[in-house]
């Protein structure tokens, strides 16, 4: 290993591992939540799976507009634009807060209609009515914390964020007994634990980025439309990529139902076994993006190329030893997951074909996030839908009609792997756009 890349290693380890203890600590707050609220009984338990449905819709604005400020902001940083990153910042706050808020408020308005049309029954509204008020203001506190993540990490900090969730997450799993059933209020109570903790958190943060100065209350008015158009032309395709994995979530549901409850109960645990199998790649998606906009803004196109690539060789060699390590444990980890017969062989038919298929779903991801830093945004959403409906729904379809549910998941493997050779590809040929657009202008200039 030559120095530079031990160095790149290094770095991309030091920006990486906040994010992933991070990760793990919403990962745990939430499975203790659904314990605490599991003790309420089914109908809460409905009540809080309707809801998640809605906050996709949140979730989604968040991300885009989160998507928008690293790649703007780290830009540039690397372009030596210290005030205007200041700014950018600022606009994404303020742009962020005001398009959440009138989602959230249209959410209030329309909550039950929606919740109605998704198959809830009418006796889940009383519920609905304590729950939606203390809900809707901790998804608004939660999407404002998101975007003080993102304008860190923008500057390179992934810390303060990795702590911060951690701290929130402990604070969530601390306070839901005291207010679900110290105070008896519930399922509501659930939520304004998480507003207490997300609360905490965004003062933490925002104190933080105002001691730094990495936002800005002067108005650079020479420079809102520039940036103003910069965020909104990366935040539209990353917006719209964010509703490509809940559809694509809902049809491989649906074509797994027609096997049966246990398929889907499977199906459903092999979810949460996949969340926890990728980790490494969510963290390593929310870590690279201000590295490469930062590098990009500095003119080093080598380096990102270097950085990607170690990425993805990381990734690669840990999802096929944890695939290795799945298939090894398959067995007994599919018993302990549940006694139901049906439901452990098809979980051991899963492990056996789709965890090896996650090391080229984590390139394909890895492109897909780099290729937003880089301001390729359209891009980004074009390997997210050549993924979705050229390589993965149709080979899925296929295993299924040949071979059943274990064609399904042999499907889905090949899918996975598909897609990540089409991310590889599509993301080379939009790099050697850019360093050939480079090239051409220093040429010229």
């Amino acid at each position: 290993m030559s120095r530079n890349t031990s160095l790149l290693l290094k770095y991309l380890f030091k920006q990486t591992w906040p994010m992933l203890v991070g990760l793990f600590s919403i990962m745990g707050s939430q499975l203790v939540d659904s314990i605490f609220i599991a003790k309420l009984g089914a109908e809460p338990l409905a009540v809080v799976a309707f809801s998640i449905a809605i906050f996709q819709v949140i979730v989604g604005v968040q991300v885009g507009l989160g998507i928008a400020a690293t790649a703007t902001i780290s830009t540039a940083l690397g372009e030596n634009k210290v005030n205007y990153a200041r700014y950018l910042g600022s606009l994404i706050v303020f742009i962020g807060t005001v398009i959440v808020t009138l989602l959230c408020l249209a959410l209030w308005f329309f909550q039950q209609p929606i919740i109605l049309a998704l198959g809830a029954t009418p006796s889940l509204f009383n519920l609905t009515e304590l729950y939606r008020l203390p809900w809707l203001i901790s998804c608004w506190l939660g999407a404002l914390l998101y975007f003080g993540y993102s304008i860190c990490r923008a500057h390179n900090e992934t810390l303060l964020p990795g702590r911060i969730m951690v701290l929130t997450s402990v604070l969530n799993i601390a306070l839901d007994p005291l207010f679900m059933f110290t105070f008896d209020m519930g399922l509501a109570g659930a939520a304004w634990a998480s507003c207490v903790a997300f609360a905490i958190g965004l003062v933490v943060v925002f104190y933080t980025l105002i001691k730094r100065e990495l936002i800005t209350f002067d108005v650079l008015k020479n420079r809102t439309e520039q940036a103003i158009k910069a965020i909104a032309k990366m935040m539209a395709p990353a917006l719209l990529s964010q509703f490509i994995p809940p559809i694509s979530a809902m049809i491989v549901t649906a074509l797994i139902a027609a096997y049966g409850g246990f398929a889907v109960a499977a199906w459903g645990l092999a979810n949460r076994i996949e969340y926890i199998a990728i980790i490494l790649i969510l963290a390593l998606t929310m870590a690279l993006p201000p590295i490469v906009g930062n590098l990009k803004g500095r003119g080093e196109l080598r380096q990102i190329l270097s950085v990607v690539k170690l990425a993805c060789g990381f990734v690669i060699g840990i999802q096929i030893l944890l695939a290795v390590i799945m298939l090894g444990v398959a067995n007994p980890l599919a018993n302990a997951l549940s006694n139901n017969s049906e439901i452990v062989a098809n979980l051991t038919d899963y492990f056996a074909f789709v965890p090896l298929s996650y090391a080229a779903l984590g390139v394909c991801m890895i492109t897909v996030s780099v290729c937003n830093a880089l301001g390729f945004a359209t891009t980004a959403l074009f390997i997210s839908i050549l993924r979705l409906f050229l390589c993965y729904l149709p080979l899925l379809w296929l295993g299924s009609h040949f071979y059943g549910l274990t064609g399904l998941f042999i499907g889905m493997a090949c899918g996975n792997t598909l897609s990540g050779i089409v991310g590889w590809q599509l993301f080379k040929q939009q790099y050697k756009r850019l360093t050939t657009h480079v090239s051409v202008r220093s040429i010229t200039v």
